[in-house]
């Protein structure tokens, strides 16, 4: 979520809201939200997520808004660790700002980890036991892996993506269209789904599969994903590109207009 979107989000969740939260509002009415994080520009995005979802977390304290602080805690953590390595030369006390939002960013998450023990919130289960090794959390996601919850939540699709790889091939791809299939018109895939399809589809031998979601790919904007190997395995066979490339470009138009549908018929 944007610093924009979660300021006006902020007037639709909290009542008695006359005009979006800013940062400063925040930090004036709530000082201790922002205090313990870093004072210079550095993660400047990051840092402003935390304190509107810590905001959030403290008026309502929900699994939902327990999820979203943890996820930004742990992006935020990432960025202001890296941050703290770089040591400024003449205000020593902008690199000790930055130790402690690293600090802060710890003991967060190891504060919600422990509220949140016993949860059902799928999202919760899967930072639970892939962050935690708590086997117990996968257990009970995996469980839940029909329920609509998980299986229309795009987020969680990805999530059990990444746990199947390892072990079921077929279902992973199944799971990875169903993400393609959930996608509304205009957004925009992540580039993991065609990145793991190409990957998958390549260990498989089917080159062609792995050719059309590599273009699709390219259109859609990625173009980190290696297209060449296929592409030699395709036409070191005498194989004909261009029907291939037909159907990428009808399939990246179904996948942009939410209206994707599983060759799998599932």
């Amino acid at each position: 979520m944007t610093i924009k979107r979660a300021a006006i989000l902020s007037c639709l969740l909290l009542t008695g809201c006359e005009e979006p939260l800013t940062l400063n509002s925040i930090c004036e009415s709530t000082p201790h939200m922002c205090s313990d994080l870093n004072q210079d520009s550095h993660c400047k995005e990051e840092r402003a997520e935390v304190i509107f979802a810590r905001y959030y977390e403290y008026k309502k304290p929900t699994e939902e808004n327990k999820y979203t602080l943890l996820k930004n805690f742990e992006s935020y953590g990432k960025c202001i660790s890296l941050a703290a390595q770089i040591e400024h030369i003449k205000l020593k006390e902008k690199t000790t700002s930055r130790v402690e939002g690293q600090l802060t960013a710890q003991k967060e998450m190891y504060r919600l980890y422990q509220d949140t023990k016993g949860t059902t919130h799928p999202g919760l289960l899967y930072f639970h036991w892939s962050r935690q090794n708590d086997e117990e959390a996968l257990t009970k996601l995996l469980q839940m892996e029909e329920t609509d919850k998980v299986k229309k939540n795009k987020e969680m699709q990805l999530f059990l993506a990444s746990y199947y790889a390892k072990v079921d091939v077929d279902k992973t791809i199944n799971i990875l269209y169903n993400v393609l299939e959930l996608n509304k018109a205009g957004e925009q895939p992540p580039v993991e789904v065609y990145a793991t399809l190409v990957s998958l589809y390549y260990k498989q031998d089917k080159f062609k599969h792995a050719y059309t979601f590599a273009r699709v790919a390219q259109l859609s904007g990625f173009n980190d994903i290696e297209i060449l190997p296929i592409k030699h395995q395709l036409t070191s066979q005498g194989k004909d590109l261009s029907p291939l490339d037909d159907l990428a470009q009808k399939t990246y138009d179904s996948i942009q207009g939410g209206e994707f549908i599983s060759p799998r018929g599932i």
